[in-house]
């Protein structure tokens, strides 16, 4: 066997990773490789071969190799032996070990270093005491390093977990968007098969009608005909002939002459029918503007829309962006800077910097909830929030108002609402609340608004709190 001196470094070497051996494992082709290298560099090439040869291994688990492995650890223990007394430095000046650290000039020293002028009144420390303190000085400049370190993997976390969403986010939103115009095309649809069908219906109606009055035409004109050719042939007779007819007409009573002029005596002159023509305008007169009247019946507006992404956790939104429930099951979405992160609470989708602004939402259902407006500045994490909200609150079985402040306000209002109605008038700094199916007052709130406000809901149950939609209509305005 050859002498360890004799093996070099590459002898010990994973042809792999280029490394000394870690766990080596014996092929059945003979070659070594680390376990781990292995383990990789199968599930690479989805094979068992072996990463030198190409050889297939005929085991699933090779047997790790205990000679090279021993081999290997005593290797770089001399190796590290080696090193260790290589590295021990000398003084340039004096050739003699550095054993000491000078603190006041930071440098290592030899003894005689210590005794000199240079280093008169100095304080020295062994090189493991100075090492050690060194280390703890870098541990110490480590630590705020690591949390650093932790707030960037955390950022990184919501970073990939945000990149994750926006594709769920735009996947949902394009099929809700299909989904929403399959419904105004199959409305469309819907129309012109109507419109179609009235036109075909009037086409079948008036061509019948046309049809009889055509079939009458040619009766009378047949009756006609057969009058004009009797006459006629009474006119081709002989003179005696002729004489003789109109003599004994004269004495039947004029029998042939009523004979010959009736029909023109009880046929009135024929006319066309009025409003027999395709009531084209009727069908083509405003179309697109009758159909956009029409539409009406399947379109709604709610005022106030949800924004998701101001959505606690727990809150669960509906696909129209109009309803809340909560949920204790947190869904797993990033801790975005938009997002409420400590109360269950959700924002509208857009603020309000001027006007008066009302929306109606249907709170039958939830005994635990609060409804108003809320800062576009303020803090949403860790419960921040207080200082710049205004709300109508319903828990406890009893109405409260919340303002900036430390606690909420009892009301003294006991009937169970079943709609609340909020309007804010932003330039007289009025926030009111009122019950929309009675028109009672609830509460009033006067503020000097300066801010952007946006409309905020909370839900503390699993029963939806619902935006109502208004009534919307399509109108003309005359010139005046």
């Amino acid at each position: 066997m050859a002498s360890k001196s004799l093996l070099s470094e590459e002898d010990f070497s994973c042809p792999v990773c280029c490394d000394i051996f870690m766990d080596p494992v014996l092929l059945s082709c003979s070659h070594s490789v680390c376990k781990v290298c292995l383990q990789q560099f199968w599930e690479k090439q989805d094979s068992k071969n072996c990463p030198v040869c190409r050889r297939r291994s005929s085991k699933e688990h090779p047997p790790v190799s205990l000679a090279l492995k021993n081999l290997c650890e005593t290797f770089l223990q001399e190796r590290s032996q080696g090193t260790s007394a290589e590295s021990e430095e000398l003084c340039s000046q004096h050739r003699e070990k550095l054993k000491l650290f000078c603190v006041d000039d930071k440098q290592l020293v030899c003894l005689v270093c210590r005794d000199s002028n240079k280093h008169t009144d100095h304080k020295f420390k062994p090189v493991d005491e100075a090492a050690l303190d060194k280390r703890e000085e870098l541990k110490t400049a480590l630590k705020p390093l690591q949390e650093k370190l932790k707030i960037f993997e955390k950022v990184k976390q919501t970073c990939d977990q945000t990149a994750e969403l926006i594709k769920s986010q735009a996947k949902h939103t394009e099929r809700q968007i299909k989904e929403e115009f399959e419904k105004l095309h199959q409305f469309l649809q819907d129309e012109e098969a109507a419109r179609i069908a009235a036109v075909r219906e009037e086409e079948e109606q008036k061509s019948q009608m046309m049809k009889e009055k055509i079939e009458e035409m040619s009766r009378d004109i047949s009756h006609l005909s057969d009058s004009i050719r009797a006459l006629e042939e009474e006119i081709k007779a002989e003179d005696i002939s002729f004489l003789k007819v109109m003599n004994h007409s004269i004495h039947n009573s004029n029998k042939f002459y009523s004979s010959m002029f009736v029909s023109q005596c009880t046929l009135q002159d024929p006319h066309m029918l009025s409003g027999a023509l395709i009531h084209v305008a009727k069908h083509l007169g405003n179309l697109k503007f009758r159909v956009w009247e029409k539409m009406q019946e399947i379109v709604e507006y709610t005022p106030v829309i949800l924004d998701p992404n101001t959505a606690h956790p727990e809150l669960i939104l509906s696909e129209d962006l109009t309803s809340v429930r909560y949920s204790k099951e947190i869904q797993q979405i990033p801790d975005n800077p938009e997002r409420f992160d400590s109360y269950p609470f959700v924002l509208g989708s857009e603020g309000f910097n001027s006007g008066t602004h009302c929306w109606d939402v249907d709170v039958e259902n939830s005994i635990d909830w609060c409804l108003g407006v809320m800062t576009e500045s303020v803090h949403r994490k860790r419960g921040g929030f207080w200082g710049g909200i205004w709300t109508a609150n319903y828990y406890y079985e009893k109405y409260w108002s919340r303002s900036p402040g430390p606690s909420d306000t009892l009301l003294t209002f006991n009937k169970k609402l079943q709609r609340i109605r909020v309007q804010l008038d932003w330039d007289t700094g009025k926030l009111s609340f009122s019950d929309p199916l009675t028109n009672t007052h609830i509460h009033t709130v006067t503020h000097t608004f300066t801010q952007r406000m946006f409309p905020v809901f909370c839900n503390g149950i699993n029963l939806p709190l619902r935006i109502l939609p208004v009534q919307c209509s399509v109108r003309v305005e005359e010139h005046s």
